[in-house]
């Protein structure tokens, strides 16, 4: 396993030809997991809107005349009542997401009441609530939390471009604080945000200099919703190309073979052709269900479809045991 990736060895990988690079991805993938094997998750948002950040994609943020409301954090009996849901419909973890730039005081406690009901369900307990100091990631881990999702977006050279309100290094603090907790980490990015290839594989290099590398790496791709800066200044204009895309989930397997890749945001916009060359690029994760947060997302029926198609089947949980042994 390595630890020392390169921007420039990285940007190598771009280079290659296309079925070079799905091969390569191919073997570390069957090198550490079952291929035909993908893990289900469910994000709900159980605090939308009103978030004080500047993130240019973001639709919650209270900076932007965008189509969503600010709402109160979600009472727990409709939160179990969404957990059940998911359980039932074949997801392993169930993920929480409020938009916060930290959280704060009760509303903190309620969260964490939640997680002890998630994990009495007998699910992974994901959650993403924006900035943690040492003792708020503590009490996440006492409770049981499994995984805490916090993306670093880009790479710190392009982030400037994207957000001024919360720096690189205060999101290196929180995944510092959930790694000496002993939690997972859930961390990746956002690609077609007017970035270069280098600028994606400076990201990749960020997430696969990790070590350990996080559990799981969502690769989202930007969907530009009207009203935010991504979908309205020419600097992000234009769409990311597909194979480009499936080149950085190949990537993202290569460089971190026993990671959870997952296919996240915009899978909505993808057909089943693409999707299919992401899972053949390594990518063996999924938000499941028809919301990630605010975005729309394939309904469940539609992925059972395209997974009977495949040959796919749901990974009952991604612990350790599910993996195979991971080469050195």
């Amino acid at each position: 396993m390595r630890y020392d990736w390169t921007v420039n060895e990285i940007e190598a990988l771009f280079e290659l030809p296309f079925n070079d690079l799905m091969w390569r991805a191919q073997q570390a993938h069957r090198a550490n997991f079952d291929a035909n094997e993908v893990q289900l998750s469910t994000l709900l948002s159980i605090k939308t809107g009103g978030c004080p950040e500047d993130c240019k994609y973001c639709p919650q943020s209270s900076r932007y005349n965008t189509d969503v409301e600010s709402e109160l954090l979600m009472k727990k009996a409709e939160v179990m009542k969404a957990a059940q849901v998911a359980k039932e419909k074949g997801a392993s973890r169930f993920c929480m997401g409020a938009a916060w730039r930290e959280p704060k005081g009760r509303a903190f406690e309620l969260v964490c009441d939640m997680i002890t009901e998630i994990k009495a369900m007998d699910m992974e307990a994901c959650a993403t609530l924006g900035m943690l100091n040492a003792d708020q990631a503590a009490r996440l881990k006492e409770v049981g939390l499994d995984y805490y999702n916090h993306n670093l977006d880009a790479d710190p050279d392009y982030y400037k471009e994207i957000i001024s309100t919360r720096t690189y290094d205060e999101r290196l603090d929180t995944l510092k604080h959930v790694r000496a907790n002993g939690m997972s980490v859930c961390c990746g990015g956002i690609v077609g945000m007017g970035e270069t290839r280098r600028h994606r594989a400076g990201l990749v290099a960020q997430l696969a200099r990790m070590s350990p590398h996080p559990e799981s790496v969502p690769i989202n791709m930007l969907i530009k919703v009207e009203g935010t800066p991504v979908a309205e200044d020419e600097q992000f204009s234009g769409d990311l190309d597909p194979f480009e895309f499936i080149r950085t989930i190949a990537i993202a397997r290569i460089t971190m073979p026993g990671s959870h890749v997952r296919l996240s945001a915009g899978r909505e916009e993808m057909n089943e052709e693409m999707q299919a060359l992401c899972f053949l690029a390594g990518a063996n994760s999924i938000f499941y269900g028809e919301k990630l947060l605010t975005a729309g997302n394939k309904d469940a029926e539609n992925d059972q479809q395209l997974f009977a198609k495949l040959g796919l089947r749901p990974m009952k949980k991604a612990t350790p045991s599910s993996r195979r042994m991971v080469n050195a």
